[in-house]
């Protein structure tokens, strides 16, 4: 399997399409994805009605989407750096469409892990895909556009949010997802083939020209640090979007359309602060951007998880999504940065075990602790985040690039100048060295190899 992906491949024949109209593309792509999120989210407290699971039972089946999602991504990564971000994040918005549509269908506890699963999988590898074009739209444009594309799919995640509240008063989990998943079939039919345009001309090998110019250079130690971050603050989305219904529903006795506007306020909020999280980058620089939105997210989960009101915690759920909402694509992005195709899927992989590793772990510690208490965690992993903000800077891993590539250049002329002497005097000195055995076994020394010539008298003499 790794010889065929690594083997180079010919660039596809057609027109590539204008920035424009792949920018708006992989934005639509971003915006269908949050989409999806949003209206599982929102159906979350009816499916779990549907199959009768209690709250460590309904964690243990979003563990699945974890193991799914794991599953897929360092595959996806490999895919796109092969065969190119566009077909595989076609293909994959094909596998999510059909995925979607599986939850609402379940109606034991083992049929919703099942789905879970299968959504999982194709969420993953969506993201992936999705990130890695982006990360490689940026790189080509030569300006910060992962803030936007991240804000497309809080969009989408409000938009998705806001309808399964409709729907979820209506009832019917299993048509609302089925609908979901036919518009998403439309969308990804309109979009594949500018996707797949886009990687005309592209041509993949080992180092692609589309790679950045440090990605064989990039410490994978600084790629793991930049998808804790990023995991850091998933956790916090994760537990939102899995949980943030159930503890407005039932810890504080909100409505149902209430408990929909819970992730809707997040979404908002997300988007809001992405759709300026460019301009705040130029402004105030990026780790400013990460240190202070991980604080003010710490903060806003604290007052959402311990509100006395419904309304106390919406307006905490809106500051998580303020604080939160540039952290992570900042993150990926430069991972991508660092390690193209690959280092985003090495930093998602990380980071997407936070936004669907959290939510089963939140589960499991609810038994024990309660909901509000378990949901405090994420202030905490979000000062962790801010934390590690500290440590992997741009000019960190510049640094780590330049040394890799300093030490690579050393040893290249190491080997180059060493070349020479080996083929000189190698062959003498493995002679000296049989004489030097066979003057052991002449002294009567025991355990000694066999030699591979004959020693002559006058050679004794001189290493006597």
């Amino acid at each position: 399997m790794s010889v065929l992906l690594d083997r180079p491949r010919r660039a596809r024949r057609g027109s590539i399409p204008s920035p424009t109209r792949l920018l708006t593309a992989v934005a639509a792509l971003f915006a269908f994805d949050g989409a999806v999120f949003g209206s599982w989210a929102a159906r979350i407290p009816d499916v779990t009605t549907q199959v009768g699971a209690s709250h460590t039972a309904l964690g243990l089946a979003l563990l699945c989407v974890s193991i799914g999602a794991l599953a897929s991504m360092q595959l996806a990564g490999a895919l796109c750096a092969r065969l190119g971000a566009g077909l595989v994040a076609s293909v994959s918005a094909v596998l999510i469409c059909v995925a979607v549509t599986l939850p609402g269908l379940a109606r034991t506890l083992p049929e919703l892990g099942a789905a879970l699963l299968a959504f999982g999988a194709a969420t993953g590898a969506v993201n992936v895909a999705a990130n890695s074009a982006g990360v490689r739209l940026e790189a080509a444009g030569d300006r910060p556009i992962m803030p936007g594309l991240h804000a497309a799919f809080s969009f989408g995640g409000l938009f998705g949010a806001a309808v399964g509240g409709v729907a979820s008063g209506l009832g019917g989990v299993a048509t609302h997802l089925l609908a979901v998943g036919a518009v998403g079939v439309l969308l990804t039919a309109a979009i594949a083939p500018v996707l797949v345009a886009g990687d005309a001309g592209r041509q993949v090998s080992v180092a692609p020209a589309a790679e950045p110019r440090h990605a064989s250079t990039a410490p994978r130690r600084l790629l793991v640090v930049l998808g804790l971050i990023a995991g850091c603050t998933a956790y916090g989305e994760g537990a939102i979007t899995d949980w943030g219904a159930l503890h407005l529903r039932e810890t504080l006795a909100a409505t149902p359309a209430m408990a929909a506007a819970g992730y809707a306020a997040f979404s908002l909020a997300m988007a809001c602060g992405r759709l300026l999280g460019s301009r705040l980058v130029r402004s105030f620089g990026a780790t400013h951007v990460l240190v202070l939105g991980s604080a003010l997210a710490a903060i806003g989960m604290l007052a959402a998880a311990l509100a006395p009101s419904a309304e106390v915690a919406l307006a905490g759920f809106a500051l998580v999504g303020l604080g939160l909402a540039n952290v992570f694509p900042l993150a990926i992005a430069r991972a991508g940065a660092l390690g193209g195709s690959k280092g985003v899927a090495l930093a998602s992989t990380v980071g997407y075990t936070g936004l669907l590793g959290g939510p089963p772990l939140i589960g499991l510690l609810v038994g024990g602790v309660g909901l509000p208490a378990a949901l405090t965690t994420v202030s905490l992993l979000a000062a962790v985040a801010g934390a590690l903000s500290l440590y992997a800077t741009p000019q960190r891993a510049l640094v780590h690039a330049r040394v890799a590539g300093a030490l690579d250049a050393g040893r290249e002329r190491a080997v180059a100048g060493l070349a020479p002497a080996v083929v000189r005097y190698g062959p003498s000195m493995r002679r000296w060295a049989d004489d030097l055995t066979l003057l052991g076994a002449a002294d009567g020394s025991t355990a000694v190899p066999a030699p591979t010539r004959t020693l002559t008298p006058l050679t004794a003499v001189y290493l006597r």
